[in-house]
């Protein structure tokens, strides 16, 4: 069965590219949210999106805490995602810059 995420509209976010990160498609997201123009979103707008189980695989933890030499790609390849993916969730913007301790969001 779906997860049913919540998702809040970041500034630059398309559907095509969130259903990308969500696995699913943009044809689902606007069914589920009423929407009728698809290449209109606004910062704060919040989207519900049912994930498919494939992207709520319960072996994959939630979190990650990043230790002393970790990188982003070492962090993706381990939990089968992308680098890409890891950015997006965590609100990254350069992908150098995580730090030992921080918490970062592997799966939704």
């Amino acid at each position: 069965m779906p997860a049913i995420v919540v998702y809040t509209v970041r500034e630059g976010d398309t559907l095509w590219n969130i259903a990308k990160n969500f696995g699913t498609t943009v044809n689902d997201i606007a069914r589920y949210n009423g929407l009728v123009d698809t290449d209109v979103l606004y910062p704060g707008q919040k989207l519900r999106i049912f994930v498919p189980d494939t992207n709520t695989n319960t072996s994959v933890p939630k979190w990650y805490v990043v230790r002393p030499g970790d990188t982003l790609s070492r962090i993706a390849e381990k939990y089968g995602t992308t680098v890409q993916r890891l950015m997006w969730l965590n609100d990254i913007a350069v992908p150098d810059l995580i730090y030992p301790g921080q918490r970062l969001r592997i799966r939704p």
